[in-house]
C-alpha cells in the first residue's frame, strides 16, 4: 500500500488561488496503474497520485501542491511549490 513520507504528511494540496504568495519549485509528474483488468475506482487512483505528489514535494522541499492537470489515464501533473517561508 501507498503511503505518505513523514515530508509527505506536511505537504498540504491547494487550489491554484491559494498559492499567489508562494514560489513554484518546479512540477512532479505521476502515474499510477489505472486499469488492472477492469478500471479503478477513479477515487483510489486519484488518492494515490495525490500522496505520490505529495511525497515529491516534500523531497523537493516544497510545502504544497496544486494539481495542474486533470487524471488522465492514471496520470496526473501537479505544481510544487513552497509557501511557507517562501523566501528562506
Amino acid at each position: 500500500t501507498l503511503k505518505l513520507s513523514s515530508g509527505g504528511e506536511k505537504v498540504r494540496v491547494l487550489d491554484p488561488n491559494e498559492v499567489q504568495s508562494c514560489r513554484e519549485l518546479g512540477k512532479t509528474n505521476n502515474s499510477v496503474t489505472a486499469k488492472v483488468i477492469v478500471e479503478r475506482p477513479e477515487d483510489a487512483v486519484a488518492k494515490e497520485l495525490r500522496i505520490m505528489a505529495r511525497n515529491s514535494a516534500a523531497r523537493m522541499g516544497g510545502d504544497t501542491i496544486v494539481p495542474l492537470t486533470l487524471i488522465e489515464a492514471g496520470q496526473q501533473t501537479f505544481v510544487v511549490y513552497k509557501c511557507v517561508n517562501p523566501d528562506g
